[in-house]
């Protein structure tokens, strides 16, 4: 038998779509937990006061918001289990996020004959995927001719697709959705907590899935944050739907919601963890304490920042989202995206690549909102550029141009 050796895991700067460096409170807030059953009054408390802050935090009155235990694709894997075999969908598809949410649309929405044809890739005829450019956003205009088109029961779009880095247009999505009477679905895994933005004020779109470790910045297998409108629930108890672990209404029970209603004790459906409640509970709290409008402002102030720093550096932005910025590298570096980001992974700076093509790079600044963290990032890439032969580069005059604006603005 062979004993290893334990793991130790060292810090890296978490410099790249997500997750992001979790919060030293929030890892306290779970480190901090007692062992406790998950039945146990204190943690049910925060269950409860976890329901009420998401709500505050997606900005709506819907009974059925809570949290999904596990990463974020099992918060989408909740939303869509409403869509069942032979319902016709309009999706939008400009990233890799996007791209496998398609996939799963794809599956849930197939027959048993669609399945067996191409298992992993079932291309149902019911299911309308819209593919837009890399590097180009979801349009209003795009969404109402689609959905003109096909008459689908539901639309799904991403709000943010950090594949690209690009925000898609959720008002006209709404509208399109609201005009042709179909029923909207959106990917919120990259908005919510860093965008400003109440989705009751977008009532045609009746399901939202989030993730834990972007905007809300827990860790990052906790609970992915859902909501659903009436709307969304009505189909759900009218005609069920195929899973149990993510189903959309049994799940709410767990948190007390039992009939479109808040109830003080919960139904049980899955043993949850009194560490990821801890956890969470605080996350949502410390988002909250920031503000969700001050949050969003100060992830456009510094995001503009780090955007003009890699641009002075020659590098080519094609993103317009205010926790990520997608790049080109100057023309030459072009071509060697991936190893510039390798070479920074090795170094504990954890920047990426896109996932799809053309390959671009991207740095992310989730939880990075301090001159200190900007300018940490930015030389830090600097550094790698300068490595791979970018000799006109000048480090010191970029870092200068991040002090006057933080100077500026103070």
């Amino acid at each position: 038998m062979t004993i290893f050796p334990q793991l130790v895991i060292p810090d890296t700067l978490a410099a790249g779509p997500g997750p992001g460096n979790t919060d030293p409170r929030v890892l306290a807030a779970f480190a901090a937990s007692g062992v406790a059953d998950h039945m146990q009054a204190d943690v049910i408390r925060g269950m409860k006061e976890i329901k009420q802050m998401l709500r505050e935090m997606f900005g709506t009155t819907n009974a059925y918001t809570y949290g999904v235990a596990g990463t974020g694709f099992s918060g989408l894997d909740c939303m869509l289990s409403a869509i069942l075999p032979g319902d016709t969908i309009v999706a939008f598809n400009n990233g890799t996020f996007s791209g496998i949410d398609c996939q799963t649309i794809r599956m849930k929405a197939s027959s048993a004959e669609d399945l067996a044809a191409n298992p992993v890739q079932p291309q149902p005829a019911n299911v309308h995927v819209i593919d837009v450019p890399h590097g180009t956003s979801v349009t209003g205009e795009m969404v109402d001719a689609a959905l003109a088109e096909h008459k689908p029961m539901w639309a799904f779009m991403a709000h943010w697709e950090t594949g690209s880095g690009r925000i898609n247009d959720l008002a006209g999505f709404n509208d399109a959705c609201e005009k042709h009477g179909a029923l909207g679905l959106i990917d919120a895994v990259s908005s919510l907590g860093i965008a400003d933005y109440s989705i009751d004020d977008y009532p045609a779109v009746v399901g939202w899935a989030s993730c834990p470790q972007k905007g809300v910045l827990g860790l990052p297998l906790t609970y992915a944050p859902v909501s659903f409108a009436d709307a969304y629930v009505d189909i759900v108890n009218k005609r069920g739907c195929r899973t149990y672990v993510n189903h959309p209404v049994l799940g709410a029970r767990h948190w007390g919601v039992i009939d479109g209603q808040d109830v003080d004790a919960p139904a049980y459906h899955q043993t949850h963890s009194c560490y990821a409640v801890a956890s969470v509970h605080e996350a949502l709290r410390l988002s909250l304490i920031h503000g969700r409008a001050q949050k969003a402002a100060d992830y456009a102030f510094h995001e503009s920042i780090l955007r003009d720093a890699v641009s002075a550096m020659g590098c080519k932005v094609t993103s317009n989202m205010t926790s990520l910025v997608v790049m080109n590298l100057p023309d030459a570096l072009a071509g060697r995206e991936k190893e510039l980001v390798q070479g920074c992974r090795a170094e504990g700076f954890a920047i990426w690549p896109t996932l799809s093509e053309p390959v671009q790079i991207r740095i992310g600044i989730l939880n990075q909102l301090s001159e200190d963290a900007i300018s940490d990032i930015v030389g830090r890439f600097a550094d790698a550029m300068l490595k791979m032969g970018a000799n006109d580069v000048n480090k010191d005059a970029v870092l200068g141009q991040i002090r006057s604006r933080f100077a500026e603005a103070a």
